[in-house]
C-alpha cells in the first residue's frame, strides 16, 4: 500500500516516542545477511510505537538463526525477512517453516530483497500468506513504517480476536482464495463470494472500483461496477450513476467517499483501501435481516482484503515481468517457451516452424548512431514483425537484437523473412536499411521442450551468422551432430590437457645465407589414448572459441621456453624459440605481463622468444595490438608476422607494427622458382618486407629449388619438410648434434 494508507476502522496515529508507556513492546525480528540493513532498520525503527506499544527488535543473521528465534518466542508481530541469505532461497524456506507451525500462524512476514531476480513466484505469495514484498531500494523509512505499521496491526486483530477462531479461519482463507485469482475482476467476483460467507448471507452483490480516468476536465472520477452476482449480475460494467436503484448508489458512493464500511440491516458496504488514493467497494445485500457481526471481524477482514487487493496487483506485475518485453511490448522468452510447449501438445506432428531472427550489425548502428538511435531501430523492427506475422503467428523478443516468430510452414520461410525487412526504415530522417539473419528449426519432431526447440534454432541462427548477412539457415540432423561432435571434441580437449596429453614439436628455421638453424617454432600437438592423432586445424578453433587457448597459449609458452633452454645447453646457446599468439591471447589484459614473467621466472633473456600472429589478427584491433607488441618488443621479444599475404592487411598499419619478421606463407613460396605458376606475388611481397626492414623467412620449403630460389630473390630465413619436419624435443637435440653445418 501507499505511504499514506489509512486501513478502516483503525486509528492510524502513531503513539509519541517519549510518552510514558506501560504496554509491553512489538517484538519485531530483523532476519538479514547484511549487517547494514540491521543497523538501518535499528536506526530507522529507534523511537517508532504503534497503536500505543514501542517495538523491541531482535536480530538474526541466517534463516536457521531466525527459526530457532521464533519458536523460542513465538510471540513475535513481524518478521522483516530477507529472501535471499545463506542460499538463494533461505528465505522462502523460512517461511515454509513458518508457516508450517501452527503456533506462528498469525506472525507477519514482510519480504525484503536486494535481488529483484529473486523475487516470489506467486503462488508462493499466496501459499504462504505473506504480508509484503518489497526490493531494498524501494523500501524508504516511510515505506518502511508503512508496511510494518500495517503488518503489526494486522497482527494484533489476529491475536485480540483469537478467540473467534471460525472467523479468523474464513478470513485467511478467503485470502488465500483471493491472492490466487488471476487479475482484478476474477479477485472482486471471489470477493463477494467471500463477503457473503463473513456476514452469512447468500452472495447477491457487486463491487464497485474506481476504474475509469475522466473523459474531460471538471467529470471526476469515473466508477464501474467491475464484478457481481446473484440479481445484480446485469449490472456488471454500469458506471455508478447509472445504477437505478438509489439504495446501492447511496451505500456505494458514501462509502467511496467517506473511505469507511458501513453495515445496514439488509445490506453491508465494505470499503477496501488499495493506496491513499485509490479503493473500492462492495456491497452485499439481504432479502432477511444480517446477524450481528462482530466489527472487529469485519475491521480485520477488510485489512487483510486490502492487502489481498495489493498482491493481486503484485502477482499481475510479477507476471507481466515475467512474459513481456516492457521496451516493445512484447511477449518475451519465457511466453516463447510457453507458446512452444503449447503448440507442441496441440499438434506434435504439424507444420509449425520457429524462427529466430537477429538483426544484422546492429551493434555497430547502435555505436556510431547512438544507443536512442538503436532503440528506434529495434521498435521498427518488433512493429514490422508483428504487422508482417500477425496472430495467429507469434512474436517474441528474446533478447538484445533478437527476436522469435511461431508460424506456420507456408508462410515463414528465407523469403517472407527477408521480404519483411526488404525496405529501409526511415528514422529520425535518415534511411535505414537492415538485414537480419535467422536460424529456422521445424516443429514436427513429436513433443519436445520449447527450449530444446530454441536451442536448435540458435545453433542454426550462428551458422547463418557465420555465413554473412542476410543469411537463413534452417536446423538439420547434420548440423546437431556436428555442433555434438565439436562439443565432445572439447571436452575431450579439456580432459587432454589436463591429464597432459598435449606435447610440443619443433620445427627448426634455417638461415639461408649460412645454412646455420637459428630457430625453432613450437608447435602444439595432441595424441589422444589409441594413439591417434588431432590435426591442430580442428582442436586450435574450438579452444579458441570456448577461451581455452588462454590456458593452453600459457602452458605453452613455459613448456617452449624450458625447452628452449635445454636446446640451448645441448650445444644452441643463440637458437630462438617462435611460437604462435592467437587472437584472444593477445587481446588479454594480461597477455603481455604474463609473457614478461614468464620470461623472469625461468631466466631466459627476451630476445630468445619470438611471437608470430598472423596478419588479420593484427589489423582487427589495431592500437590495442600494437600497445602490447610494442611493450613486449621495448623488452627484447621479437614478432614475426605469420602467412603473410593470405588475410586483408592495410600497408599503413604494416608500417605501424613492431614487427621483426615477415613470413610468406607457404602457397607463395611454392611458386618462386616455376616462372610458369607466376612468382609476382611472393616477389612483391619480398620487396616490401625488406623496404620496411623486415627480415623475411620462407615458409613450406619443402624443395632445394625453393629454397635456393628464396635465397636469390632476398629471403633471410627458411622452414620447411626441406630442412625438417616438426620433432620431439629430443629428437630434436640428436637431429641438431648431427646435422652438419653447412650443405655439401
Amino acid at each position: 500500500m501507499s505511504d499514506n494508507d489509512d486501513l478502516v476502522f483503525i486509528d492510524d496515529e502513531q503513539q509519541p516516542a517519549e510518552e510514558p508507556n506501560e504496554a509491553p513492546p512489538w517484538r519485531i525480528l530483523v532476519a538479514d545477511d547484511d549487517e547494514g540493513v540491521h543497523d538501518v532498520t535499528r536506526f530507522a525503527l529507534a523511537t517508532v510505537s504503534v497503536l500505543g506499544r514501542p517495538l523491541a527488535l531482535l536480530h538474526a543473521h541466517s534463516g536457521a538463526e531466525a527459526l530457532v528465534m521464533l519458536r523460542q518466542q513465538p510471540d513475535i508481530a513481524v518478521i522483516l525477512l530477507d529472501v535471499v541469505m545463506e542460499s538463494d532461497d533461505a528465505g522462502l524456506r523460512l517461511v515454509e517453516a513458518i508457516r508450517s507451525d501452527q503456533s506462528l500462524a498469525n506472525t507477519r512476514i514482510i519480504l525484503r530483497t536486494g535481488q529483484p531476480g529473486h523475487a516470489p513466484e506467486a503462488e508462493t505469495i499466496s501459499r504462504y500468506d505473506i504480508n509484503d514484498y518489497r526490493t531494498k531500494a524501494e523500501l524508504s523509512e516511510r515505506r518502511l513504517l508503512a508496511s510494518l505499521t500495517m503488518a503489526i496491526r494486522s497482527f494484533d486483530q489476529l491475536q485480540r480476536l483469537d478467540a473467534h477462531r471460525r472467523g479468523l479461519e474464513m478470513i485467511v482463507s478467503a485470502s488465500n482464495q483471493l491472492n490466487a485469482k488471476p487479475g482484478v475482476r476474477a479477485f472482486a467476483e471471489g470477493l463477494i463470494t467471500q463477503i457473503a460467507a463473513l456476514v452469512g448471507v447468500p452472495a447477491d452483490g457487486l463491487v464497485c472500483a474506481c476504474a475509469e480516468k475522466p473523459t474531460q476536465a471538471g467529470d471526476g472520477i469515473q466508477h464501474q461496477v467491475i464484478a457481481a452476482a446473484g440479481q445484480f449480475a446485469p449490472l456488471i460494467h454500469h458506471r455508478l450513476n447509472e445504477i437505478d436503484d438509489p439504495r446501492i448508489r447511496r451505500a456505494l458512493q458514501g462509502a467511496l467517499q467517506e473511505r469507511a464500511s458501513h453495515i445496514g440491516r439488509h445490506s453491508a458496504t465494505l470499503f477496501f483501501a488499495k493506496t491513499a488514493d485509490t479503493g473500492f467497494a462492495a456491497f452485499v445485500g439481504s432479502a432477511q435481516p444480517i446477524p450481528p457481526i462482530d466489527l472487529e471481524l469485519i475491521e480485520v477482514f477488510c485489512s487483510n482484503i486490502a492487502l489481498c487487493a495489493k498482491n493481486v496487483d503484485l502477482v499481475a506485475e510479477l507476471r507481466r515481468d515475467a512474459f513481456v518485453d516492457r521496451q516493445l511490448a512484447l511477449p518475451n522468452r519465457n511466453a516463447l517457451i510457453v507458446e512452444l510447449n503449447r503448440r507442441a501438445q496441440v499438434a506434435p506432428h504439424g507444420d509449425g516452424v520457429l524462427a529466430v531472427v537477429d538483426v544484422d550489425q546492429f551493434a555497430t548502428v547502435n555505436d556510431i548512431l547512438g544507443q536512442h538511435y538503436g532503440d528506434l531501430v529495434l521498435q521498427r523492427a518488433a512493429a514490422r514483425l508483428r504487422e508482417r506475422f500477425a496472430p495467429p503467428a507469434f512474436v517474441a523478443r528474446l533478447a538484445g537484437d533478437a527476436f522469435a516468430i511461431v508460424g506456420q510452414h507456408d508462410e515463414l520461410g528465407p523469403a517472407s523473412i527477408r521480404d519483411c525487412f526488404a525496405s529501409p526504415f526511415v528514422l529520425m530522417g535518415i534511411q535505414q536499411p537492415l538485414s537480419v539473419s535467422a536460424g529456422v528449426v521445424h516443429l514436427n519432431a513429436g513433443f519436445r521442450a520449447g527450449g530444446e526447440y530454441l536451442a536448435d534454432a540458435y545453433l542454426a541462427l550462428k551458422r547463418a551468422k557465420a555465413s554473412g548477412l542476410a543469411q537463413v539457415v534452417t536446423f538439420t540432423a547434420d548440423l546437431a551432430n556436428e555442433v555434438r561432435s565439436r562439443a565432445r571434441l572439447l571436452d575431450d580437449l579439456r580432459r587432454a590437457f589436463q591429464g597432459r596429453q598435449l606435447h610440443l614439436a619443433y620445427q627448426p628455421q634455417i638461415d639461408l645465407a649460412s645454412n646455420r638453424v637459428v630457430g625453432v617454432e613450437a608447435l602444439l600437438r595432441w595424441c589422444q589414448g589409441d594413439g591417434t592423432m588431432v590435426p591442430p586445424a580442428d582442436f586450435i578453433p574450438i579452444a579458441e572459441q570456448s577461451g581455452l587457448i588462454i590456458d593452453l597459449g600459457r602452458w605453452l609458452l613455459r613448456e617452449g621456453l624450458q625447452g628452449l633452454h635445454r636446446l640451448r645447453a645441448a650445444g644452441v646457446p643463440d637458437l630462438r624459440l617462435a611460437v604462435n599468439v592467437s587472437a584472444i591471447e593477445l587481446r588479454h589484459p594480461e597477455f603481455a605481463s604474463n609473457v614478461q614473467t614468464t620470461l623472469r621466472d625461468l631466466a631466459i633473456p627476451a630476445a630468445a622468444l619470438e611471437l608470430e600472429i598472423t596478419e588479420s589478427l593484427a589489423i582487427g584491433n589495431c592500437e590495442a595490438t600494437i600497445e602490447a607488441l610494442a611493450a613486449l618488443r621495448a623488452s627484447g621479444v621479437t614478432v614475426a608476422i605469420d602467412d603473410f599475404g593470405t588475410g586483408y592487411s592495410s600497408l599503413a598499419y604494416l608500417d605501424r607494427l613492431p614487427a621483426d619478421r615477415l613470413k610468406i606463407d607457404r602457397s607463395f613460396v611454392a611458386t618462386l622458382p616455376d616462372e610458369d605458376r607466376n612468382p609476382r606475388i611472393p616477389r612483391t611481397i619480398i620487396a616490401l618486407g625488406r623496404e620496411l626492414g623486415l627480415r623475411i623467412v620462407a615458409e613450406g620449403v619443402e624443395q632445394q629449388s625453393v629454397a635456393t630460389a628464396a635465397h636469390a630473390l632476398g629471403c633471410h630465413e627458411a622452414q620447411g619438410y626441406h630442412f625438417a619436419r616438426p620433432m620431439p624435443e629430443a629428437e630434436l637435440i640428436d637431429w641438431l648434434q648431427t646435422r652438419p653445418s653447412a650443405d655439401a
